[in-house]
């Protein structure tokens, strides 16, 4: 072998070594990139499961929502049925409430009607009772008529307290104000009780006390509130067989500059019963009445509670602290 040939052997042998390392290597890179295949194919199925698992997510969400919107469409027939019989029954409820202002505006029509027709013969029986009493001589028919005349006064006051309240309960009941001296009315309603006193008590028993001050002027229905007065002076008379009905008037003034305006306290104090307790809350109630309170039907002391708040005051009542009889008292503002 000659010297050319041996170093082209060489040269061969080399370029097979080399070859022989680089198919290696080649083979080591297929390796590590089969190894990243298999990392990555196993990220796939990672993926692949993650996805399986938000489809069974999703399918299962979709049942939900749609069970969901099946249970929203039947609540919602719910409402609408419910709704339906609602607006049944609210329909029911304002026929009924027609019907109730048709039959309160048909009890007043009747009332006021009533009243009208019990007020004219009542008048009538009451003056020409009055006439035959004054030209009798007998006792006893005077006496008879005397009765008579008492009976015909009390259904005079019923029939004007009944009508009253339809009026308060219809807010119909007007008022005329005016300025006036509080006392005189107080003098007034005393001397028209005071006769009331001499036919029920023959040896004056029963006393009225009162005590006149300076003048108290006030706006308001002068008649109106000579009635509250004249109610309670009768509820004291009721219930005092005897002793004294006090009645005294407080003028508080406002603390000003100009002193005008505050209030006036009047109190009717009797030394009768007293007031059981179960009534004194619902005294100012209509019908209000008990075992004593027999007398009367129970309406005065509800009306004059009607006129003293409509001329913005207020009226109260309780037994005395020494255990003899009661005091009503009420408040009205003082002209400004």
């Amino acid at each position: 072998m000659t010297s050319n040939e041996k170093r082209l052997k060489l040269t061969t042998e080399d370029l097979l070594l080399i070859k022989s390392g680089e198919l290696i290597a080649k083979t080591e890179e297929l390796n590590e990139s089969n190894d990243s295949l298999l990392a990555s194919n196993d990220l796939l199925k990672l993926k692949v499961e993650e996805l399986n698992e938000s489809k069974d997510a999703v399918l299962e969400s979709d049942n939900n929502l749609g069970l969901v919107i099946k249970e929203l469409a039947e609540t919602n027939e719910k409402f609408a049925k419910v709704n339906k019989e609602l607006a049944a029954v609210n329909k029911e409820l304002a026929l009924a409430n027609e019907q109730i202002k048709q039959n309160g505006n048909m009890q007043i029509e009747f009332i006021n009607i009533a009243s009208h027709e019990l007020r004219t013969p009542i008048q009538p029986i009451l003056g020409l009772t009055q006439i035959i009493l004054s030209k009798i001589k007998d006792t006893e028919q005077i006496e008879l008529l005397n009765t008579v005349i008492r009976n015909a006064k009390r259904l005079k006051q019923l029939t004007d307290d009944v009508f009253d309240v339809t009026r308060i309960e219809s807010r119909s009941l007007n008022f005329n104000k005016e300025q006036f001296d509080l006392n005189e009315q107080i003098k007034i309603a005393i001397n028209d009780i005071k006769n009331q006193i001499s036919i029920r008590y023959n040896n004056n028993a029963v006393k009225l006390s009162f005590e006149e001050g300076n003048s108290i002027f006030i706006k308001a229905d002068k008649i109106r509130i000579y009635e509250v007065i004249s109610n309670l002076l009768k509820n004291a008379i009721k219930f005092t067989r005897e002793g004294t009905i006090s009645i005294t008037t407080e003028e508080k003034k406002k603390k000003n500059k100009t002193g005008k305006g505050g209030e006036v306290i009047v109190k009717i104090k009797d030394t009768g019963i007293g007031m059981p307790s179960n009534i004194l809350p619902n005294l100012f109630s209509k019908f209000a009445t008990g075992s004593t309170f027999k007398r009367g039907i129970g309406l005065g002391l509800f009306i004059s509670k009607s006129i003293i708040e409509a001329h913005g005051g207020k009226i109260w009542a309780q037994n005395n602290t020494d255990g003899k009889g009661a005091t009503f008292a009420f408040n009205l503002p003082l002209s400004k």
